[in-house]
């Protein structure tokens, strides 16, 4: 009889235990479960496919954000950048038949050297605030604020410049939109672009927090920066090549999100680093 009260003592005590660890888990499949009941074809492939589609930029942005918080930091600005990206990578790909182009007498780009552009200047951003955390010893918080502030200001002076200033930056050029909006496969079962790339993203950093030794420096610095450095790793430079990283992963979804909207303004972007930092 004591066994078999102490079994089950035992078992109730897993279970609690298992319940307060995915306590988030089991809400969300009770919420998921109502959301079904309510509306049952919320679980039909095409409005799965659609969510999946919308939230694969917040993936490519959560996986450069996820990066920042392994050191115990954060990055405020990943939204801002990303709208910074949107606007430089639409208005260099407006379709060359538009009446409202940026740049009237620009050329037809080929698509990867406005989305190249767009990362480098992200990746500059990033490289800002990395110096900022790792040099400078700004807490994360206050200098990535910093970076979100220069970020805006630059999106909006960019934006508003004539001759045609404060409108949405439209008129994409088809090849660019379709590169964000297109899908593979046949018949009813076609998988988003977008879903493809972050997949693709998904694997390349895995393999750098796993299988490079920068990923192992991210790891050591974010348990103990001060055995990381005491142990040879160069902290500062490693901070820096994080936030560089994050930076360049934000020009990446904001080009993306230019191209899945169709537009961009310089609102685009705005509160996605929430999205990231919750993922």
């Amino acid at each position: 009889m004591k066994t078999k009260s102490l079994t089950r003592n035992t078992s109730g005590t897993n279970f609690k235990e298992w319940a307060a660890n995915n306590a988030i888990q089991i809400v969300l499949v009770f919420l998921l479960i109502g959301i079904v009941i309510i509306e049952p074809g919320f679980l039909s492939i095409n409005n799965l496919r659609n969510i999946l589609a919308q939230c694969s930029t917040r993936m490519i942005i959560a996986l450069g954000v996820g990066g920042i918080i392994v050191t115990q930091g954060t990055d405020l600005s990943a939204g801002r950048i990303i709208g910074l990206a949107a606007v430089v990578s639409a208005s260099l790909l407006q379709a060359t038949d538009y009446a409202y182009r940026m740049y009237p007498d620009l050329q037809q780009l080929p698509l990867f050297v406005p989305i190249l552009v767009a990362m480098i200047i992200c990746g500059i951003m990033g490289s800002i605030s990395g110096f900022a955390v790792a040099k400078l010893k700004t807490p994360p918080f206050i200098a990535t604020m910093g970076t979100m502030l220069l970020a805006y200001g630059i999106t909006s002076l960019y934006f508003d410049r004539p001759p045609y200033g404060a409108q949405p930056i439209a008129g994409l050029d088809p090849a660019f939109t379709k590169l964000a909006q297109g899908s593979i496969g046949s018949g009813d079962f076609r998988i988003p672009y977008l879903i493809v790339y972050a997949v693709i993203i998904c694997v390349i950093m895995w393999f750098i927090w796993n299988k490079t030794r920068l990923g192992k420096n991210m790891f050591a610095i974010g348990g103990n920066p001060e055995a990381a450095e005491v142990s040879g790793v160069n902290v500062a430079r490693n901070i820096i090549i994080i936030y560089i990283i994050a930076g360049l992963l934000y020009g990446l979804a904001g080009s993306l999100e230019a191209a899945r909207v169709g537009s961009a303004t310089n609102n685009t972007g705005f509160m996605y680093e929430m999205d990231a930092i919750a993922a």
